[in-house]
């Protein structure tokens, strides 16, 4: 089956959800395709006792606010709930259970999208808006593939139950790294293993969460060109209650591993030590190959494109990359911006502008 839609959006999450709502408010009437079930893109995905960072108040997208006390921190489930009803508001056109394999170039519409359920859409606009869960980053150590123990990226994990009373190792330094490391601890022997020390923000400061700060301060809206100067090694956000698991010895710390030997992990002085489970917290790129055949990726598999708009491709535009355009380009708070950023040129080169002017 062919359909020829204006635009087509990949992806129903936070990105391609307000991809659709900025669409149609600019009188233009996209088809979403989501690989999933339901319009909640990689949300459900989520470890189990994964909670934002941020509170309600500073969760919601533009025309719904996210419900409850707005000050609570919602749990996964409520943000699964959420998209949900966000979609519900929109009157888009959604087809869930879609996954797209691939966009080719179409000398007539612009764009050929193809998917792994036979239909095809020609379009002259695309917004590529998978984010990055679906392809985790695992690096490769020396003798990982002897290792008899269980490897998993944190994209798999869900609950400490499937390992209590094992000896654990979680790569990374991060938030995810630092949250499930510290629920593990509660059940299992825990290590983090980093490159570097793990750097502390306090979640509230002066009686603020930090997010006010980051809001009304406008450190939301710092370009990705400035940030590496502020932010550094990446910080994790806490109560203070992980900074005291480290110092009270429910977890600790160690620089990273230098490689594996069967069932164990072998340390930089040279130890060697029964593992039963790593758990590697080491981030996520961007899940874009359905991209690859129109060469809009570089040799990495990165996008080539300035502020989300594509470098390559007249009418492709991107949404929720992280520091796409600035510190909040990939959350729920800060996703609009980019979203109005993007496809108002989308918009004009879909009217077919070049052509009014004879171009």
């Amino acid at each position: 089956m062919t359909s020829e839609p204006d635009v087509v959006v990949i992806g129903a999450g936070q990105s391609g959800l307000v991809a659709a709502r900025t669409l149609l408010a600019d009188g233009i009437s996209p088809v979403v395709l989501e690989a999933g079930p339901e319009p909640a893109g990689s949300w459900p995905r989520y470890y189990d006792s994964l909670a934002l960072f941020s509170p309600a108040r500073y969760s919601g997208m533009p025309g719904l606010d996210f419900p409850g006390d707005p000050d609570h921190y919602p749990h996964r489930d409520e943000v699964v709930a959420y998209l949900r009803r966000y979609a519900d508001t929109l009157g888009a056109d959604i087809r869930t259970s879609t996954p797209v394999t691939a966009v080719e170039a179409d000398g007539q519409a612009g764009f050929l999208v193809r998917t792994a359920t036979g239909q095809r859409f020609h379009a002259a606009g695309v917004v590529a808006a998978t984010g990055s869960f679906g392809h985790p980053y695992l690096p490769v150590l020396p003798g990982q593939g002897r290792f008899t123990g269980r490897l998993l990226h944190v994209a798999d994990y869900r609950s400490p139950l499937q390992h209590v009373g094992e000896r654990v190792i979680v790569v990374g330094g991060g938030n995810s790294a630092v949250q499930v490391g510290y629920e593990l601890a509660q059940v299992a022997t825990v290590t983090l293993a980093t490159r570097h020390p793990v750097t502390f923000h306090p979640q509230c400061r002066d009686g603020r969460d930090l997010h006010y700060w980051l809001v009304t301060s406008g450190f939301d809206l710092l370009p990705p060109e400035w940030l590496r100067h502020y932010l550094g090694d990446r910080w994790v956000v806490d109560t203070g209650k992980y900074r005291h698991a480290l110092e009270a010895g429910l977890m600790d710390r160690r620089p990273m591993f230098t490689g594996f030997d069967t069932g164990r992990v072998i340390w930089p002085d040279g130890t060697r030590e029964q593992v039963d489970t790593v758990v590697f917290a080491t981030g996520y790129r961007p899940d874009l190959d359905y991209l690859r055949p129109l060469g809009a990726l570089d040799h990495e598999g990165m996008p080539l494109h300035s502020g989300g708009i594509s470098a390559t491709h007249p009418g492709l535009v991107y949404l929720g990359l992280e520091f796409q355009r600035s510190f909040s380009s990939n959350t729920l708070r800060g996703v609009h911006r980019d979203a109005e950023h993007v496809i108002t040129p989308l918009a004009v080169h879909v009217r077919n502008a070049a052509a009014a002017v004879g171009l």
